[in-house]
């Protein structure tokens, strides 16, 4: 016990409290309190206290906006709104709970700025899904670490602008001056996830021999995104070597092999690597049963499906997520098991979405089921009124029976509300290492003249 603590022993306490994890926010009611107690006894906080407190607030979810906020306004009351540390805490902050104009309005106002204020605020952008505002500003730079190489390259990937992410990194090989930024093993691996988005196996093959070129390990991140890589980009006998090549290899590494065996239809060969997984003593998780009830469904594997289930839930006690019973529903309804498939829907713990439902309705069509895919399409249909795919699946089941006045009137509902039933085609082709993209109706008439070019040669060819 401090009789007399000064400022130092309470940010030490401040910290410690805002830096524990515990169940509930009790630890960081503590912090506030010590805080507010410091205030009681006219000892004002300097430039430590508030990221300390504002760390802590960024995990406090039901209040930490709020809180955070008011904190901000003592930041300004003590003048500390230009030190560059407690600015790059609350711009933090302010993204992390989605107040991304606050953030802004605070960046554009910091007198000083470092490049870990402009990197919170292009990771802040990219996790709320501000992709052209988090590329903006990142043109705006002056200078960019690995760091924010690594933040605009990754989100551009999880945001789904694979090929926008490429181009990122190929820029980034042509940097020079004070400029070079070395690509690390963060850069890489989601580089590779980017291949494997795009089908792009030239690309993926350039960065595997860049790896073997400058001497980068290959651990099990990297192991595992080359594994992802390969396999989604068809072959999967370099995805396995790869695997077996791996030293170690994590339940992240097998749940990739699991799952590029069953992309592949190849059940049996991801119950096989199940089973080694297990030998190996490496406990699988969630996503290791997505991959093989996946391959139960695209190899009509019923009972490896049912024992994969039962495992998953009375061995290794992990809960059924709605996905899993997607897959699971999927699997009995490809075999026309319709009866096991809606008792399995009713014992669901949550309301079952879309998804399990699409999944019934896709064997209903499959199999000709009208009566059960009539109701199952009608519900889904009540779910998302303007998604045209279930209304043409519906038309099919129609059609198949020979309903044809009804497919028929499920046609014109489709009119009368308006909804759009053809999407543009896109495809996509590797050429020389530059993935081309075409689509119906697209605006650019070069490519299309280019293609129309190499189709009438192609044909020209054919008939001689």
């Amino acid at each position: 016990m401090i009789n007399n603590p000064e400022i130092r022993a309470y940010n030490v306490m401040i910290r410690a409290y805002g830096c524990l994890e515990g169940g509930d926010d009790t630890y960081y009611f503590k912090a506030l309190m010590l805080y507010k107690q410091m205030l009681n006894n006219d000892i004002a906080p300097n430039s430590l206290t508030f990221p300390f407190l504002l760390k802590g607030c960024n995990r406090w979810q039901c209040g930490g906006a709020t809180t955070g906020q008011v904190i901000h306004g003592q930041v300004l009351k003590f003048g500390f709104l230009n030190d560059v540390f407690v600015g790059n805490s609350l711009i933090s902050l302010f993204m992390n709970f989605g107040l991304l104009s606050n953030a802004r309005k605070l960046f554009d106002e910091m007198f000083v700025r470092d490049i870990v204020s402009w990197n919170t605020m292009v990771v802040g952008y990219l996790r709320n899904g501000e992709v052209d505002m988090a590329l903006n500003l990142f043109r705006k730079m002056s200078r960019r670490n690995i760091i924010t190489w690594n933040s605009i390259i990754t989100g551009l990937v999880q945001a789904g602008h694979a090929k926008e992410s490429l181009e990122l990194f190929h820029e980034m090989q042509f940097l020079s001056g004070d400029d070079v930024v070395k690509p690390d093993k963060i850069t890489i691996a989601s580089v590779l996830s980017a291949c494997s988005q795009l089908g792009s196996i030239d690309h993926g093959r350039w960065v595997h021999a860049y790896l073997r070129k400058n001497n980068i390990e290959c651990d099990v991140v990297i192991g595992t995104a080359l594994v992802n890589m390969y396999g989604k980009c068809g072959n999967v006998l370099q995805a396995f070597e790869i695997f077996n090549d791996m030293p170690e290899k994590d339940a992240s590494a097998w749940t990739a092999m699991i799952s590029v065996f069953a992309l592949h239809g190849l059940g049996k060969k991801a119950f096989d690597c199940f089973l080694e997984m297990e030998r190996a003593g490496v406990k699988p998780n969630h996503v290791t049963f997505v991959g093989l009830l996946s391959a139960c469904s695209h190899s009509g594997l019923v009972e490896q499906g049912r024992w994969c289930f039962d495992v998953m839930k009375n061995h290794y006690m992990i809960e059924p997520q709605i996905y899993h019973y997607a897959c699971m529903v999927d699997i009995l309804s490809r075999a026309r098991l319709f009866d096991e498939s809606m008792n399995l829907i009713r014992s669901m713990p949550m309301k079952p979405d879309v998804y399990v439902w699409g999944a019934l309705l896709g064997g209903c069509q499959m199999h000709g089921n009208i009566e059960l895919g009539e109701k199952v399409a009608c519900h889904l249909i009540d779910l998302e009124p303007h998604n045209h795919a279930f209304y043409m699946n519906l038309c099919d089941i129609y059609a198949k029976a020979g309903k044809f006045d009804a497919a028929k009137r499920i046609r014109n509902l489709l009119k009368e509300r308006g909804i759009e039933t053809k999407v543009p085609g896109c495809s996509m082709i590797e050429i020389n290492g530059v993935v081309q993209e075409f689509s119906v109706g697209g605006s650019s008439e070069r490519p299309m003249k280019e293609l129309v070019s190499v189709l009438d040669r192609l044909s020209n060819e054919m008939k001689i």
